[in-house]
This record gives C-alpha cells, structure tokens and sequence, in this order.
C-alpha cells in the first residue's frame, strides 16, 4: 500500500510540475505598466486565533513602475480598488466593503501606493521600496520587500518587455481607522504583492543604444 501510494505522489509530482524559468534580473530603465490581469494584491489577517483569512484586492489599471538609470531614482505608483476586495464569501465581501470601521468604499473609493524611496541590491533582484499608502482616507508610510525581480523579453507578448516581482509589507489596519471587531478579528494585515509589468520592446531597445 505504502508503495501505491508512493507512486501516485510521484505520478501527480510530474504531472503538475512546471519547468521552472531561470532568474534573470535584467533590468531595463524606462517606464512599465502594471499589467491588471497579471497583478494583484492580497492580504492575510487572523481570524478569532483560530484561522487565517485571505483576501485579494485588484490593481488598477493605469499603475506605474518606473526604472531610472541610477536606480536610487526609481518609482512605483500602484493604484488599488477596495471595491474588489475578495474573500471567497459575497456577504462577508460586502460587510468589508461597506461597514464602518472596513473599507467604506463608497465614502473611501480610493487605495494607492506611491513611493518616496528604492534601493536596490547590486544584482537587480531585490529592493525595499519606501513609499505612501493611502488607505480608508488615510496615509502612512511602509516599507515594500521587493524580491524575485525576473525580467525578459514576455515568451507571449513578444511586443513587450516585461518585468515580475513580488513584494510584501505589513500593516495594522487601526491606524487606518479600520477598527471594526478589532477584538476579534486581527489588527495585524500582512500585505503582498504579485506584479507583471510591461515596456514596449521598442522602449526597452532604445535604452540599449
């Protein structure tokens, strides 16, 4: 029996494994935008010490990430919409998106991250982005770990260069006002980010030349 079920876990390892792409972190300067479709970001918050609830926010379009040829000069601009917050549940949904002390979005449409500062490591790969993030009509600073920066020529879009990363930061959603069942629910929100951005090819070639 041990050795069916050794074979199985084998069989199901190869079926759903992918061939994994190879870091590259060739950064090209210019301007990329935030691809929607490829974008997001979601949250994990405690749930009464007994579980951990996830959720999911969309990105807008229209965000930004901008790479400047002295790297310290850099920005990104990410537009959110609270409106789309997505926990898998439609009635948990809407209490977040319209009750006192979430997200109130009819009274605070608007979510965004602008940054002050980037610092990047010698290789491209990593960053800690310093920036802005407004919030339940609120703003505060916090620190972006930005990692798993790959970049190349897109294999569909072959139009596009593009650029993915993930980033990760940590909140606590009472400094935003969001204090409903405080007592219950978590304070602490752990925020990450996965992101595909695009140049056109002809940009990125003519940082080249």
């Amino acid at each position: 029996m041990k050795t069916r079920h050794a074979i199985a876990a084998t069989a199901l390892t190869g079926l759903f494994a992918t061939p994994a792409l190879a870091a590259n972190a060739d950064l090209k300067a210019g301007t990329y935008d935030i691809d929607p479709s490829h974008s997001y970001a979601y949250f994990s918050v405690d749930h009464m010490g007994l579980s951990t609830l996830h959720g999911r926010i969309d990105i807008e379009k229209g965000s930004t990430l901008t790479i400047a040829e002295n790297r310290d000069d850099s920005t990104v601009n990410v537009m959110l919409d609270p409106a789309s917050v997505n926990t898998g549940h439609d009635l948990r949904d809407k209490h977040l998106r319209d009750n006192e002390g979430f997200f109130e979005v009819k009274k605070y449409p608007e979510m965004s991250f602008k940054s002050t500062s980037v610092s990047f490591d010698d290789d491209d790969d990593e960053a800690k982005v310093v920036g802005d993030l407004t919030l339940h009509g609120q703003t505060h600073e916090v620190t972006l770990d930005v990692e798993d920066m790959n970049c190349r020529v897109n294999p569909m879009e072959k139009t596009n260069y593009t650029c993915g990363f993930s980033a990760e930061t940590e909140i606590d959603r009472t400094d935003y006002g969001m204090d409903a069942y405080s007592d219950l629910v978590g304070t602490e929100i752990e925020i990450d980010l996965e992101v595909e951005a695009n140049m056109p090819i002809k940009s990125a070639d003519s940082q080249d030349s």
